[in-house]
């Protein structure tokens, strides 16, 4: 397993927070937590969303994106997931990393300090350029696509 390095700072809000960290030994994700005020709350209702802050501002190395993504746990059991999932954090941005979470479910969920909201995955990026072409090579597929290849 590769390693990346990266430099965090602890904002304010994130103080007292345990980092991200991975919670076995081949884990692709490590946990973000809520940095909410001690004692504050965030209840989400049916299909609301949030922005749950973090705590924490990076300096991802270049060539890099921190991807955040939903914890299964949360989605099994009480239908809150990540909005915007993949989210992709760029290696140029120094703000607070934020979970946006949504509630998918008819019961209310809340928000606590220290709460484990969401994954984040570091991956290297490969960018692309464009090579404008007047045709493409023909496959099999072709241009079928959204359900062409059927359910079984």
């Amino acid at each position: 397993m590769k390693t990346a390095s990266i430099n965090v700072t602890v904002l304010p809000q994130g103080e007292g927070l345990a980092l991200p960290k991975y919670e076995t030994e081949q884990s692709a994700g490590m946990d973000l937590y809520a940095a909410l005020a001690d004692g504050e709350a965030i209840t989400l209702g049916a299909l609301e969303r949030a922005m749950i802050p973090t705590g924490l501002a990076m300096a991802l190395p270049a060539g890099f994106e921190a991807q955040v993504r939903p914890r299964s746990g949360l989605a099994a059991k009480n239908g809150v997931t990540v909005l915007n999932t993949p989210g992709t954090i760029d290696a140029d941005y120094r703000g607070e990393v934020k979970v946006i979470l949504v509630n998918m479910s008819n019961e209310p969920f809340t928000v606590e300090r220290g709460m484990r909201v969401a994954q984040m995955v570091i991956a290297p990026v490969t960018q692309g350029a464009w090579v404008e072409v007047d045709t493409l090579d023909e496959t099999a597929r072709g241009a079928g696509g959204f359900g062409s290849t059927g359910t079984r």
